[in-house]
């Protein structure tokens, strides 16, 4: 087996591996610092800040033999019997000259720059700078420009890794940014008359190791140390992305990609990054209400309005459910459940599924689907195990007039408009009308029963993409008061106790339904693949 030596350590690698230093030395549980290497990038060893020693050792007698002179370790292969050294005397030198090269001409406005306390240029002058200046203190100017719609360029800040340029050229094709000027004057600038305008714009920020390139929704809007990181899903579109929802005291501040290689990789497009703010808007519904004798809706508190509700919908005798492609797979498990324990032949759907234009899809393989939803695949599973089949919306509401469905219960989840006055009128004339979603609309004023629903960072669950593979996440932030999560609804309307569990509804998923058997209490962060489990099967048989 092939073997790389990193500060004496061994390291195992496969005969198809293709590493360089950095990623060699983090097997061995080393970081080297580095600002223009990105792992989703093309290499171009211009920062000097990876320097490190290397070598080769003869196979047959084990004797190594160094190279004289420091090497960038993310342009170094890791080859059979290459030899790192990633600290030694030579090399903090080396590392501390390049710091204070760049601490030079940057300014030192830390305690106003978005980028304190995730700096890579403040945390290695901490671990790797000089102990102390020995340049004269200058006034800098703090020159800044737009570089589109969503980015701020902070010229001074900039050390010049490129990350961004390369990203616009290797990932969107865009081409927009570049470097102008050269030597002592370089600085990254847009080409003329073309700004920085493409759907996935807010990664160079992201990638940016300084604080040159700012967000201007996140600018100056909190500071990084006071909020809290959870792992979530992007649930723009079926692609999925795994993405961190960073939030303080129950309101979120910004989305930024989760790396995850078998979905998104390092990123997200600007539609799902900054499709956030309806879960704080001034409209959402919060308290549920129903309707008295008199057809006059009224507050109710939900220690009630379970009870009374349940007891309508049996009274009703014949349901329907509208499952929305919004729910998580263990919220859609859950409601069918319930409405199938007092109707066993109770008439399940699929809601509505928002569909906006074509795919697009990048030069890296990132795509952006038309169907902005991000649980239909996972809900129709659900469908097919309770009905057998699929019941589009449009199907259910044209055959509504001629059944004998008397009560129906339609979850929502949309942040857009998804229903219309001519839509409600399809319900009218029904004994109890339940319509559980987040904003106003037609069928919401027509309801009987009106529960106020979860935005995605509120809820716990999980969703499975449009390549079948699921993914878990537990809840970010609290629902507004007044607002309950789905999920603690159908839980308890099902007689559970405690709080929804949906760890524990996903494990009886995947033992119920086969689509769902490689899934269960544990999902790893970067998902399960369903499908792989599926064909594997069906090829052994």
């Amino acid at each position: 087996m092939p073997s790389v030596i990193v500060d004496g350590k061994e390291i195992e690698i496969s005969p198809t591996d293709r590493l360089n230093g950095i990623e060699i030395a983090r097997r061995a549980g080393v970081e080297i610092p580095h600002y223009c290497w990105h792992p989703g990038l093309s290499v171009v060893a211009s920062c000097r800040m990876c320097l490190c020693e290397t070598g080769t050792r003869n196979a047959e007698t084990g004797a190594i033999t160094m190279m004289p002179k420091l090497v960038p370790a993310c342009q170094t292969p890791a080859r059979d019997n290459t030899v790192f050294v990633t600290d030694s005397e030579k090399i903090r030198q080396a590392r501390a000259y390049v710091e204070e090269a760049l601490l030079i001409d940057h300014p030192i406005d830390c305690p106003i720059c978005d980028k304190a306390g995730e700096c890579l240029l403040q945390d290695y002058y901490f671990l790797h700078g000089q102990k102390e200046r020995r340049a004269d203190l200058r006034p800098f100017t703090s020159r800044k420009r737009p570089m589109g719609d969503t980015v701020t360029l902070f010229v001074d800040r900039c050390v010049m890794c490129t990350r961004c340029v390369r990203f616009t050229r290797e990932i969107t094709g865009t081409s927009e940014l570049m470097v102008a000027n050269r030597g002592s004057h370089e600085e990254i600038d847009v080409l003329p008359g073309f700004p920085l305008d493409n759907k996935l714009s807010g990664n160079v920020v992201d990638i940016c190791p300084v604080g040159a390139l700012g967000d201007k929704d996140f600018l100056y809007s909190q500071r990084v140390w006071f909020m809290k990181r959870h792992a979530g899903v992007c649930t723009g579109c079926s692609t999925g992305c795994s993405v961190h929802v960073e939030e303080n005291q129950d309101h979120v501040y910004r989305l930024k990609p989760r790396e995850n290689s078998f979905i998104n990789q390092w990123w997200m497009c600007d539609e799902g990054r900054y499709g956030y703010h309806h879960l704080h808007a001034e409209n959402r519904l919060v308290g549920a209400r129903h309707r008295d004798a008199q057809g006059v809706l009224a507050n109710v508190e939900w220690n009630e309005m379970r009870p009374e509700l349940d007891a309508a919908l049996r009274k009703a005798g014949r349901l329907a459910a509208v499952l929305s492609p919004h729910l998580t797979v263990e919220e859609a498990y859950l409601l069918a459940k319930y409405v199938r324990s007092i109707d066993a032949n109770a008439v399940l759907a699929l809601g509505p599924v928002p569909v906006d234009g074509e795919d697009e899809r990048f030069l890296n393989g990132f795509t952006i689907h038309a169907e902005k939803c991000p649980n239909r695949r996972g809900v129709e599973a659900v469908l097919k195990h309770f009905a057998g089949n699929v019941t589009t919306f449009d199907d259910f509401t044209v055959s509504l007039a001629s059944s004998d469905v008397k009560a129906v219960w339609i979850s929502g989840g949309y942040k857009t408009d998804w229903n219309t006055a001519e839509t409600a009128a399809a319900f009218a004339g029904l004994d109890v009308l339940v319509v559980q979603d987040m904003f106003s609309s037609p069928l919401m004023e027509q309801a009987t029963h009106q529960l106020p629903g979860a935005g995605f960072a509120e809820r716990d669950g999980s969703y499975v993409n449009f390549q079948d593979r699921l993914q878990s996440v537990r809840w970010a932030i609290r629902p507004p008061a007044g607002a309950w999560v789905d999920g603690q609804i159908f839980w308890q309307m099902l007689g559970k106790p405690g709080l929804f569990n949906s760890r524990a509804v996903l494990s009886d998923v995947a033992a119920e339904i086969l689509f769902f058997e490689a899934a269960g209490a544990d999902v790893p962060e970067t998902g399960v693949d369903l499908r792989a489990k599926l064909l594997a099967e069906s090829g052994t048989k």
